[in-house]
C-alpha cells in the first residue's frame, strides 16, 4: 500500500516536468503527505491541468466524506471489477505528483518500526497512477478527491511490504491521461511494478511517523 509520500518540488519544476498549463496554485515542498490532506494531481483533457484534491477517494454515492480514509489506495488487479473504480478507470485517471514514498520496516531488534523512503535514482520527481472523482456534500459544495493505485511490490519494496504504488514510467504518463484509451487490458499493462534497479531507499527520521511533521527533516536520515 501507500500511506504516506512526499512532493518536495516547487511549481515551476513540476510544471516543466509534467507539462500542465498555467496555474494559480503555488506548490510548497511537502515531505509527509497523509490521507485526508489536499495534494497536487494532474488531470488530462484538452490540456493538462494542475489541481489540489483530497487524498482518499469519496465516491459520488457516499453519504459522508470520512469514507475517503478507507479508500486511499485501489488495487490495480481489481479496478475493472469494483463499482467504485470501474467507471473512473475509463474517464477519471490522474497523475499523483511525488518524489518519494514511505514504508515502515519491522525489526526484531527494535521496538519501533524503521521508516524508509523510496525514491527514483537521482531523486527525480515522478507520477503515481491515480483515479479521481467529485462528491457533492450535504451543504451542496463539491469536493474532489483521489486514490493511489497499488500493485505487487518489486524486489526492492517486497523486502518490507507486498504492495507498492504504481509509479508510471514517463512514456506511460500520456496514455494514462488519454481518456480515449479505455481497453482494460491495455490499461492493465501500464499498471506494473516499477523496475527495482531504477529505485533506491534509505532510512529516514522518526519524525515522519506524525503527519504533523511536514518539513524537509522528515525525509532525511536521522
Amino acid at each position: 500500500m501507500c500511506g504516506r509520500y512526499s512532493q518536495g518540488r516547487k511549481r515551476i519544476e513540476v510544471q516543466e516536468r509534467f507539462g500542465f498549463g498555467s496555474s494559480d496554485i503555488e506548490l510548497q515542498p511537502r515531505y509527509n503527505i497523509a490521507p485526508g490532506q489536499n495534494a497536487p494531481v494532474v488531470v488530462g483533457g484538452d490540456t493538462r491541468k494542475l489541481k489540489l484534491m483530497r487524498w482518499g477517494l469519496i465516491p459520488h454515492w457516499a453519504k459522508e466524506e470520512k469514507i475517503g480514509y478507507r479508500m486511499i489506495n485501489a488495487r490495480a488487479e481489481t479496478l475493472n471489477s469494483k463499482p467504485s473504480f470501474k467507471g473512473l478507470l475509463r474517464k477519471r485517471r490522474c497523475l499523483v505528483l511525488a518524489d518519494g514514498f514511505y514504508e515502515w520496516a519491522k525489526s526484531p531488534d527494535k521496538k519501533v518500526k524503521t521508516p524508509l523512503r523510496y525514491i527514483l535514482k537521482g531523486g527525480k520527481p515522478f507520477a503515481m497512477a491515480g483515479l479521481w472523482t467529485s462528491w457533492r456534500a450535504p451543504d451542496e459544495t463539491w469536493l474532489e478527491s483521489y486514490t493511489i493505485i497499488t500493485t505487487d511490490s518489486n524486489e526492492l519494496v517486497a523486502e518490507v511490504h507486498d504492495r507498492m504504488p504504481v509509479i508510471l514510467s514517463q512514456e506511460n504518463e500520456e496514455p494514462w491521461l488519454d481518456y480515449g484509451l479505455t481497453d482494460p487490458d491495455e490499461l492493465g499493462e501500464i499498471l506494473r511494478p516499477y523496475p527495482p534497479n531504477r529505485m533506491e531507499r534509505f532510512e529516514v527520521s522518526q519524525r515522519v511517523n506524525s503527519p504533523a511533521n511536514e518539513g524537509e527533516l522528515v525525509g532525511l536520515v536521522e
